[in-house]
């Protein structure tokens, strides 16, 4: 015979399978990892409380879907749209001020891969989820308003029947076909599209180069891993910078403290490489927590450098340790 307690633990189970995916769903809506779990942590919260009510007219999946759905539509009326650094502002000059050190809501926060795929994800659904979760792709979606931005996510990203996508958000199935036309309008005009095709292998090479280069600061070294057109951002601050000349210019001048620098390899980030970098500011030079290393990959160069500051929040996430020697969490 079950008992209450035999039951509760299936139910948790079976909602725990779902925590990864809507993670991901969650994070593709609100553009913040911590958010996302938040919203997901809600989900379960009013899951559990009303499964007595849970009929089964649609799937329980259908419905945690449904539950999460306006637990973010509930987050985004009352929160502005995030961003990256070159979504607010043209390219800063080098030897320019560093901009304003803005608010956490203001940006796009780094998701690590394994949070939004979940422990038990199909390796191919991960490898063709990874370019969904892009930075770029990301600060796209919030160019769209609540329901559009849920419409495209669940029809062409997650790959939902468009009558199954009306049945969730309550509507018909051309107010979304509707929604997903104005969709694609508003990402074409910001030079972004859903994902085609999975992200290709990362160049474990590469990575070594350049954590070899970074650590010894071996500035003739980094500029060979450099594209030529690349970009570095580093949030929470509003500068960003374009161009390789104009990186490694900083790299010389404002960021020379940088010098000296320990890399950890972190879980990976928006289907990208991540490093924790540790810069020698503490006592007696000890390294210090100093940024989440973001490295989009374009062949066997570097084409973009997303260094987000706000180590307090992240290097947990990331399962970074507090100080490079010490062991993983």
């Amino acid at each position: 015979m079950s008992t209450s307690q035999d039951i509760d633990a299936d139910v948790a189970l079976e909602l725990e399978r779902y925590r990864g995916e809507l993670i991901g769903y969650c994070y593709r809506m609100l553009g913040s990892a911590s958010e996302a779990e938040d919203a997901v942590q809600d989900t379960f919260t009013k899951a559990w409380r009303n499964m007595d009510r849970f009929e089964g007219r649609s799937s329980l999946r259908t419905w945690l879907y449904r539950i999460a759905s306006n637990a973010c539509f509930d987050q985004l009326r009352s929160s502005q749209r995030r961003a990256r650094p070159m979504d607010l502002s043209d390219s800063w000059a080098v030897d320019g001020p560093i901009g304003d050190l803005l608010p956490e809501v203001t940006w796009i926060q780094p998701v690590p891969d394994r949070l939004v795929h979940g422990s038990v994800a199909d390796p191919a659904d991960v490898a063709e989820g990874r370019d969904s979760i892009r930075l770029a792709f990301i600060s796209a979606l919030q160019h769209l308003p609540a329901r559009q931005r849920a419409a495209l996510i669940l029809c062409e990203v997650l790959r939902w029947p468009a009558v199954d996508v009306a049945d969730l958000l309550d509507t018909t199935v051309a107010s979304v076909n509707s929604a997903l036309q104005r969709a694609r309008a508003t990402l074409d005009s910001v030079n972004a599209s859903p994902p085609a095709a999975p992200a290709e292998p990362v160049d474990q090479d590469l990575l070594d180069r350049y954590l070899d280069a970074f650590e010894r600061y071996d500035i003739d070294a980094l500029s060979e891993l450099v594209r030529q057109d690349a970009i570095q951002s580093m949030p929470p601050y509003e500068l960003w910078l374009e161009g390789r000349d104009d990186i490694i210019a900083w790299w010389v001048g404002p960021g020379a403290e940088c010098e000296g620098s320990r890399l950890v390899r972190a879980a990976d980030a928006n289907g990208c490489p991540a490093f924790g970098q540790y810069r020698p500011s503490g006592p007696g030079g000890r390294h210090e927590p100093w940024a989440l290393q973001v490295l989009m990959l374009d062949g066997d160069t570097i084409g973009e450098f997303a260094f987000f500051l706000d180590t307090e929040t992240l290097f947990p996430i990331f399962g970074l340790p507090q100080h490079p020697d010490d062991p993983l969490p």
